[in-house]
């Protein structure tokens, strides 16, 4: 009897040595820079078709669209460079329920702050990033392995661009509303754009870059069995970040007040309080802008430092 398998039966396969799969699921090299590319034209393209045909269905989209951008393409770029030692659980988990969590609880504690003022800026920089904290801290607190310095300015920062997209979301949506009520029009696509615009290019160095830095001190100060501490320095950090939160919120009308007192012309609204100029002209516009854009960059410029000194700490950075 032949021991030889008949002509045309199918080759065994032998069984070789099987590569271990990867510890986190892969994504391609570089997909946060396609993502941040495409994602611009994608609103573009959505900003121009919005603008010609008038189809306030788009708008929803334009909205969304516009207020996630620059938080996912963060996440997207954490998860290429954190995913090893994080897991996915953690960095989503720290964007999606962190970033809901934070604005409910900044929403109930500051729904009773209706007049501006220096202590009412301060006061609402304060219980946003303590609601951003705790939001991070009840993500976090059945993975005790996650801390470090590392580990909390990365998922801080994800708590806090997750504040960012839907505060984002919220206030482009306000201004589309405010525009219908203002005009019989329609809705002001201008004032809609601007107002994305604007809140894109602050993520980054707004709640971003504060949350970083309190959730780095946060989870270095972490205890092995989980548990997190309450220390000084703690404590310290988050009233740091709730003073350049402050700051950065109230530079409008920092730089009304400015404007107005160099031209010696009157200003509707208080300092710190987002008034404007009456009939203002092309100096005094100029003059705001300068000074309200150098604001943002000197706070901008705070925290980005602060975090810089954090992360030289860590050895693994």
């Amino acid at each position: 009897m032949s021991h030889f398998p008949p002509p045309g039966t199918p080759k065994a396969r032998i069984p070789g040595p099987q590569q271990p799969p990867p510890p986190y699921p892969r994504i391609a090299a570089g997909l946060w820079r396609r993502c941040l590319g495409g994602g611009l034209a994608m609103w573009v393209l959505i900003a121009w078709v919005t603008y010609e045909t008038r189809n306030s269905a788009l708008l929803p989209t334009l909205i969304l669209l516009g207020s996630l951008l620059v938080p996912v393409v963060f996440v997207l770029w954490a998860y290429e460079r954190h995913g090893r030692d994080l897991g996915v659980s953690a960095i989503l988990g720290c964007f999606l329920a962190g970033g809901t969590l934070g604005v409910l609880g900044a929403s109930l504690t500051e729904s009773n702050l209706v007049r501006p003022s220096p202590g009412t800026s301060v006061v609402v920089g304060l219980l946003e990033e303590a609601a951003k904290l705790g939001a991070l801290v009840f993500v976090l607190r059945r993975q005790p392995a996650v801390r470090g310095m590392r580990a909390g300015l990365a998922l801080g920062a994800a708590v806090g661009f997750g504040f960012a997209a839907l505060e984002s979301a919220g206030y482009a949506f306000g201004a589309a509303l405010s525009s219908v009520s203002a005009s019989a029009e329609g809705v002001d696509l201008r004032t809609l754009l601007e107002t994305e615009l604007l809140r894109g290019l602050l993520t980054p160095s707004g709640h971003g870059l504060w949350t970083a830095i309190a959730g780095g001190v946060l989870l270095s100060r972490r205890r092995l069995n989980g548990y997190f501490r309450l220390s000084a320095p703690v404590v310290g950090t988050c009233l740091g970040v709730s003073l350049l939160h402050a700051l950065g919120d109230a530079t409008h009308g920092v730089a009304l007040w400015v404007v107005a007192r160099l031209t010696g012309t009157a200003a509707e609204g208080q300092l710190f309080a987002p008034g404007y100029l009456v009939r203002p002209s092309a100096a005094q516009e100029h003059l705001f802008t300068l000074f309200s854009v150098g604001g943002l960059a000197l706070v901008t410029l705070a925290g980005v430092g602060w975090m810089r000194a954090l992360a030289r700490r860590d050895p693994s950075w």
